[in-house]
């Protein structure tokens, strides 16, 4: 109510209650009429201003509602709550009223929980959203009301719900009415067992109104882009969505507290920075109004970042947050993603990949602990799968079985027409276009021969050919001869879970590395080599395509010059969030592991409300 009005309503009260002071000589007759006229007055008052503001705008009158836009279901409703607001003695005078303080208030879990330590006269509140609405006979509504994803049944029973004699049937019956499917209520009543033994709240007034639903909960959504589009409604629907958002975050939860309990601290890093590194990847790059003539990359991965944490004395650090690389979209890939990585000094590749066997096998046993209990839609985890220890396959050893070939020297420069040379000679051909640097080629290799192998048990792919991971540390491999990295990638179900590696901390050797990769190119005869300096001609864009992804991230001068001040002996590893989300869920696209989806759906979803909002 305007400030103004309540103004002039207090005026008018207060002179109506002058006349009735000074017709009257009993006291008492004085203040009961002052208040009775007091009070009908101001409920009449109210019921108008509230009736001129909803023709004027109100919630339920927006001024780009028009009645021909609404939907029968909304337009009922409309009509419906005006009608009772309008009425003499409304059942629900505000359905949007502030939340009052209360004492009794619980949540339907602690109700539950401590249901059977309750006494029957102890008086409860519970709030929460009506999911169904049973009317038995003229006098007894059942409710089923949703906190916290529990759900506990309500009783009302119209004789025990409305004191007046003269109010019960109307009052009851408008409420009957009133209350709908997907409104959000606040009952207070006691804590009782009906026959069948089912824990229920028995009301002992008519519930408070807190919000109502204006529009009506399908009980089914199966359309993909209805169901993408009305995520809010998916979730209200389609229990198995919103359980596998509930999952991702007590894995999120499980994985902080694994860390906290091995003593790592997290940090949060910068997400805006001149260079994006740290990864083979893409980056977005924006500006920012304090330094208009320099791009800023979103960061596409914190390990630099955290790497300098651990040259500042901090030993143990890991950090969960968002990633962002400027690339496709696909069943496993969205540009915006979180990363879960961790670095702990005085480490190697052996302590990595045990942390990495007992942080699956605990988020196994986690998760299926979840799934057997609360989040029942998911599909059961098969805890046979994630026993120690994992197999381990050496990357070229791998290789060499599974083709039948022996690699070349791959540190040569001339490692890449060399392999391409065995492989045709071998009559060995490479899936789609040939990749144009080495460290692509052998990833594409491993794609088709190693990888798989995860289907029927989680392994380790190990030490990586050094080409392939330029912050890694190398070592000359025993068995191979080759030079290769310390480190191994997680594969589960034929996807990619876990990357980790011994970090490279000798600050020459990692600047050698970081160049190489950057220069690192096919030349125009099909040889690999390296980029021309100065005097070249300008690249078309389809031969920037092409360019190994490394040399469009800038060399970051800065981490080089901060392993000057010491890197110790450090293991680093990274995962990504939703591929968890997805191996222990059951779902097969990463949009499901998403609040909103991927940045597709979201960047639709904004171009239908623009379109909509231009339409009005």
């Amino acid at each position: 109510m305007r400030p103004s009005a309540c103004l002039r309503l207090a005026r008018r009260s207060s002179a109506i209650s002058q006349r009735c002071s000074a017709t009257s000589t009993s006291p008492s007759i004085r203040i009961s009429c002052s208040l009775s006229l007091e009070t009908t007055h101001f409920r009449a008052g109210a019921r108008r201003l509230f009736s001129e503001s909803v023709k004027k705008a109100s919630r339920f009158t927006g001024a780009q509602d028009s009645s021909e836009s609404l939907s029968p279901f909304k337009q009922h409703r409309r009509d419906g709550l005006r009608e009772d607001q309008q009425s003499e003695d409304p059942l629900y005078p505000d359905p949007y009223p502030r939340l009052e303080s209360s004492t009794t208030r619980k949540s339907v879990p602690e109700f539950l929980e401590d249901f059977d330590e309750q006494a029957p006269s102890e008086e409860v509140t519970l709030s929460g959203r009506v999911r169904s609405k049973r009317v038995v006979g003229k006098s007894l509504i059942f409710l089923d009301i949703v906190n916290e994803f529990q759900k506990v049944q309500i009783m009302i029973n119209k004789n025990k719900c409305v004191s007046e004699k003269h109010g019960r049937i109307q009052k009851f019956s408008l409420f009957k009415n009133l209350i709908q499917v997907g409104d959000h209520i606040s009952v207070t009543g006691n804590a009782t067992r009906t026959k069948a033994g089912e824990p229920t709240l028995q009301a002992i007034q008519l519930p408070e109104l807190l919000s109502p639903s204006m529009e009506q909960i399908p009980e089914k959504l199966t359309d993909p882009k209805a169901r993408m589009a009305d995520r809010h409604v998916d979730m209200l629907v389609n229990r198995e969505v919103v359980d596998v958002l509930r999952l991702r975050a007590e894995i999120t939860k499980f994985m902080r507290d694994h860390f906290h309990s091995k003593r790592f601290l997290e940090f949060q890093t910068p997400i805006l920075a001149e260079n994006a590194g740290g990864a083979v990847a893409r980056p977005f790059v924006t500006q920012a109004t304090e330094f208009r003539k320099k791009d800023l990359a979103l960061r596409i991965a914190p390990e630099l970042w955290l790497k300098r944490l651990v040259v500042g004395g901090v030993d143990k650090v890991f950090e969960i947050g968002p990633a962002f690389r400027n690339e496709g979209v696909d069943a496993t890939h969205n540009p915006e993603f979180t990363m879960c990585e961790f670095y702990s000094a005085y480490t190697n590749l052996a302590d990595l990949i045990k942390e990495t066997e007992e942080l699956l096998y605990g988020l196994a046993k986690h998760t299926q602990e979840l799934i057997s209990t609360q989040l029942t839609t998911l599909p059961p985890t098969d805890l046979s799968r994630f026993v120690r220890p994992f197999r381990q396959i050496e990357f070229i050893p791998g290789l060499e079985e599974a083709m039948g070939i022996r690699f070349p020297k791959l540190s040569s420069d001339d490692a890449l027409p060399e392999l391409l040379a065995v492989l045709k000679l071998a009559g060995i051909t490479v899936p789609g276009e040939v990749p144009n640097s080495l460290p692509k080629l052998l990833d594409r290799l491993a794609a088709v021969y190693l990888e798989p192998m995860s289907f029927h048990e989680p392994i380790f792919i190990t030490n990586h050919p050094a080409c392939m991971s330029p912050l890694a540390k190398g070592f000359l491999c025993p068995k191979t001869y080759q030079l290769v990295s310390a480190r191994a990638e997680l594969f589960v179900g034929g996807r990619e879970l876990a990357n980790m590696y011994e970090e490279e901390n000798d600050p020459e050797e990692q600047k050698r590395k970081l160049a190489f990769h950057r220069t690192l190119v096919n030349k125009p005869n099909g040889e690999v080599g390296f980029e021309e300096a100065a005097g070249e001609q300008e690249p078309t864009p389809a031969e920037e395509a092409e360019v190994d992804e490394w040399e469009g991230s800038p060399l970051d001068q800065s981490y080089v010059k901060a392993l000057d001040f010491g890197l110790p002996p450090t293991g680093g590893w990274g995962c990504g969030v939703e591929r968890l989300v997805m191996l222990f869920s059951g779902a097969n696209r990463i949009s499901d592991c998403l609040s909103f989806g991927t940045l597709r759906n979201v960047v639709g979803l904004s171009t239908d409300e623009k379109a909509t909002d231009r339409s009005v």
